[in-house]
C-alpha cells in the first residue's frame, strides 16, 4: 500500500511540473486564486437544492470567478443530468485510481466545472486511511485554481451530508414556505450545532411568491434557532417561484441560461451579489482545501 501511495504522490509531482488539462483539452487555471469551500443542503428533498446550487454557481461564474460544482448528492447525483450533461467520467474514476482529479472535472455552460458524483460516494465511506490521504492528496491540488467550490449534497439528516456540512464551515441552506421543510430545515441546524463544530449558516428560501413570504419564513428559522440555539442564521435572499424553472428542466438547461431575464433567474442574481459582499469581509482561513480535506478525513474515520 505504502508503494502504491508513495506511486500517487510521483504521479501528482510529475503532473504538478507539467501543464494541467482537462478532458476538452484546455489547461487547468494556474493557481493564482484564493479558494473557499461551500456547502449547499436542505432537511428534505424536493425544495430545489441541486438547481439552486446549479444556478447559483453559473451566475458566480457569470460574475467571473471560476467555480467548481462538487455533486456530494449519495444516491442522487443529477447535477449533470439538470445540464443535459452525460458525465463521461465522475468519482468513482478518482478513487479507483482510473484516472486523476483533472480527468474527471467536466465543463457546463459558462465553462462551469464540475464532478459528477455518480456512485462513488458510496465508495468514498468505504477507504482506508491510505486511500483517504491519496484522495485528499487529488483534492487539494484544486487548491487555487477555482474561486469557489461548491458541494451540494444529499437532503436530509444522513451521516454522509452531516460529514460534508462539517467538513466545509459554511454552508447555505435550502428551505421553502411549507411548514415540512422549514422543520426540516431547523432540524439539520439543530442537529449540527449539537456536535459544536463550527459552522456558518445561510438561509436561502426558494418558490416564495413575493419578499414578504420569503422574510417570514426566515424569520421562524430564524428567531427559533435564536432562542433554543443561541445561533444568529442570516438570511442571504429569497428565490421567486416561477413557471419558467420547471420548462428549463423538462429541457435539461438551466433556468438562467435558458430563461435568464426571468423571476428565478433575477432572483439568483441578487442572491450572488450578496453572497459576494458578504464574503469580501469574512476573514479566511489560510489553506480552506487543505483544512477542509483533513477534517474530512477525521470525520470519515470517526
Amino acid at each position: 500500500m505504502s508503494d502504491q501511495a508513495q506511486g500517487l504522490r510521483n504521479l501528482i509531482l510529475n503532473r504538478k511540473q507539467n501543464q494541467h488539462v482537462l478532458p476538452t483539452g484546455e489547461p487547468i487555471a494556474q493557481k493564482t486564486r484564493s479558494t473557499r469551500i461551500l456547502t449547499v443542503t436542505s432537511g428534505k428533498g424536493g425544495v430545489g437544492k441541486s438547481n439552486f446550487t446549479l444556478n447559483f454557481a453559473l451566475t458566480l461564474q457569470k460574475r467571473g470567478y471560476k467555480v467548481l460544482v462538487f455533486d456530494a448528492d449519495i444516491g442522487l447525483a443529477n447535477i449533470d443530468v439538470l445540464m443535459g450533461i452525460t458525465a463521461k467520467y465522475n468519482l468513482y474514476h478518482l478513487l479507483k485510481k482510473e484516472k486523476t482529479i483533472w480527468e474527471i472535472i467536466q465543463k457546463g455552460p459558462y465553462d462551469l466545472q464540475f464532478i459528477a458524483g455518480g456512485s462513488g460516494f458510496h465508495d468514498l465511506l468505504r477507504l482506508t486511511e491510505s486511500q483517504l490521504e491519496d484522495f485528499a492528496e487529488q483534492v487539494q491540488l484544486l487548491n487555487g485554481t477555482v474561486d469557489y467550490i461548491i458541494f451540494d449534497t444529499g437532503a436530509g439528516l444522513s451521516k454522509e451530508t452531516l460529514k460534508f456540512i462539517l467538513a466545509a464551515e459554511e454552508t447555505i441552506v435550502v428551505t421553502t414556505p411549507e411548514p415540512t421543510s422549514i422543520t426540516d430545515a431547523y432540524a439539520i441546524i439543530k442537529m449540527v450545532n449539537s456536535l459544536n463544530e463550527p459552522v456558518r449558516f445561510q438561509l436561502v428560501v426558494n418558490r416564495v411568491t413575493d419578499s414578504k413570504e420569503g422574510k417570514q419564513t426566515a424569520d421562524k428559522i430564524s428567531m427559533v434557532a435564536k432562542r433554543f440555539l443561541r445561533l444568529d442564521i442570516p438570511t442571504l435572499g429569497y428565490v421567486a417561484d416561477d413557471t419558467h424553472v420547471s420548462k428549463a428542466v423538462k429541457k435539461q438547461v438551466p433556468f438562467t441560461v435558458e430563461f435568464p431575464n426571468c423571476a428565478a433567474a433575477k432572483s439568483i442574481a441578487g442572491l450572488v451579489d450578496q453572497f459576494i459582499a458578504g464574503h469580501s469581509s469574512v476573514a479566511q482561513s489560510v489553506s480552506p482545501v487543505e483544512g477542509f480535506m483533513s477534517r474530512m478525513i477525521r470525520l470519515l474515520k470517526s
